[in-house]
């Protein structure tokens, strides 16, 4: 049987005060080949090729075996060639990617027993909540609400838009990002952040960047994680004076994301100069927003 090939976009989280609610598909992709075999082989190539696990422990082989179980079918073992472009650790939904991708590749070798939405109430099960895992299968801008009986789930059209992503030379893993947040925050905190958020969808969604600007500031959970990227304040500082309209942590960091109407290598280089004098190496790049999700190429 031939490989079944599937790519699966990067995600940015939060986009500032839409804590574990907003997702954003972004145009820099992880591609899962896969196909049947007697046993479980995996290569890796890319990001991740010399830390990541080649055999049935890996989070692609498991995400596979999870839609296999679902859908009561019985693989000997799987082939897989990983292309990674996401990198690990930096808030880009890199762990959501390989979910996905080995949701969607499997789900293709049994023929697609599951829907969409199956596939996303997996991934989410997995991963745990929603916010990188629905962009990633579904692309675009996506808003998200699961709690143990439900997932609600919208996608929320968007104007063409590109975006600034500066990722750093340290990675910050999630449980570290999460376990450093409070386990109760003051109520106006709370009500600042659900005000901001209506305001930052309704921003991107007229790609009204005075909106945004006044918009896309967060008091949950930037605010703590600052402590653990270091000059992350002035990064940001350093992209407002360039023109950014906002700018926020992607996902739970430590990469930065900064929203403009143009002038968007100007704004990585200011971001990236900034960093450096911090003692911090980093690296810039301009995406788009991707329309697509996971797909079949």
């Amino acid at each position: 049987m031939q490989p079944v090939r599937v790519l699966v976009p990067a995600s940015a989280a939060n986009l500032g005060p839409g804590f574990d609610a907003f997702g954003l598909a972004l145009t820099l992709y992880n591609a899962v080949e896969m196909q049947e075999d007697d046993e479980t082989h995996v290569v890796i190539l890319g990001e991740g090729a010399h830390t990541l696990a080649r055999n049935a422990s890996n989070l692609v082989v498991r995400a596979a075996q999870r839609l296999f179980d679902a859908a009561g079918v019985r693989r000997r073992g799987l082939r897989l060639a990983l292309h990674n472009a996401i990198p690990l650790g930096r808030g880009l939904g890199s762990s959501a990617a390989a979910i996905v991708g080995g949701l969607v590749a499997a789900n293709e070798l049994a023929h697609r027993p599951l829907t969409r939405s199956d596939l996303l109430k997996l991934a989410v099960q997995m991963e745990g909540h929603p916010d990188n895992v629905a962009p990633a299968l579904l692309g675009g801008l996506v808003v998200a609400s699961a709690s143990e009986s439900d997932l609600i789930y919208t996608q929320v059209p968007l104007p063409p838009m590109r975006l600034v992503v500066v990722i750093p030379d340290f990675a910050l893993p999630t449980r570290k990002a999460r376990a450093i947040l409070p386990a109760a925050v003051p109520r106006r905190d709370a009500v600042f952040n659900l005000g901001r958020a209506a305001l930052v969808l309704l921003a991107l969604q007229r790609g009204d960047y005075k909106l945004l600007a006044q918009a896309m500031d967060d008091r949950l959970h930037q605010p703590y994680r600052a402590r653990l990227i270091p000059g992350m304040e002035t990064v940001f500082a350093a992209a407002r004076e360039a023109g950014a309209a906002g700018v926020a942590l992607s996902g739970a960091g430590p990469s930065l994301i900064a929203f403009a109407e143009r002038d968007h290598e100007c704004i990585g280089k200011a971001m990236q100069r900034a960093w450096e004098a911090q003692g911090v190496q980093a690296r810039v790049l301009v995406l788009e927003v991707d329309q697509q999700g996971a797909r079949m190429v």
